[in-house]
């Protein structure tokens, strides 16, 4: 029997004395992609923050199995140092384990510069790298691939099933994009309502 990565029992969450989640209950087994869409502002992303730890106004049990890494929208880099340093600092690996991180997000020649010389597509090519680079059980991610356009994004897509398929961890990927979760997830949630909930299935793009 494959074992749970995640299970979350949420009664409610909230922004201030707004509620924006109602009941949810979510399992995720080690090994499955879940996406995780609907429309901006439903609570995608608090969602996400709920599982990442870094949302405290909610009600209910959360189990995570192992540790978690988070790519966000943003890269969120250290501008001050440089691409390899963004890597060995974060995650302890060494600068030999670091340069062949970087090598399977295709910026093996850019360890020496810093992040403000990067395109954002690079940039986050950078923060995959870093999260990987965390040797995480659980993958959570915010909108990773948005803003980039069709093919840098399909690109960068590769990018992760190339990744993920070397290592057994659990995702949960947000995303507006019909395509991007058809593509990668095993499972897709769609949330609705106010407060948010899970509906049966995902609307048809």
């Amino acid at each position: 029997m494959t074992q749970s990565a995640i299970v979350l029992d949420l009664s409610t969450a909230r922004h201030g004395a707004t509620p924006v989640l109602g009941p949810i209950a979510l399992d995720i087994e080690a090994g499955e992609t879940v996406a995780i869409t609907g429309p901006s502002g439903i609570g995608k992303t608090t969602l996400l923050r709920i599982l990442a730890g870094l949302h405290s106004d909610w009600q209910g049990h959360l189990a995570v199995s192992g540790r978690v890494a988070m790519v966000f929208q943003e890269p969120t880099l250290l501008p001050w140092r440089t691409v390899l340093e963004n890597l060995t600092l974060t995650t302890g690996l060494s600068a030999q384990d670091a340069r062949h991180a970087l090598l399977e997000v295709g910026l093996g020649d850019k360890a020496q510069q810093f992040p403000d010389a990067l395109s954002l597509g690079q940039q986050r090519r950078l923060a995959l790298a870093r999260a990987f680079g965390l040797r995480p059980q659980v993958l959570l991610m915010d909108e990773a691939f948005s803003s980039l356009d069709a093919p840098l994004a399909a690109d960068m897509m590769a990018v992760f099933e190339t990744l993920r398929a070397k290592r057994p961890l659990a995702t949960v990927l947000v995303t507006h994009d019909p395509t991007e979760a058809t593509r990668l997830a095993s499972r897709i949630l769609s949330l609705s309502g106010n407060p948010a909930r899970f509906v049966a299935s995902p609307p048809s793009p």
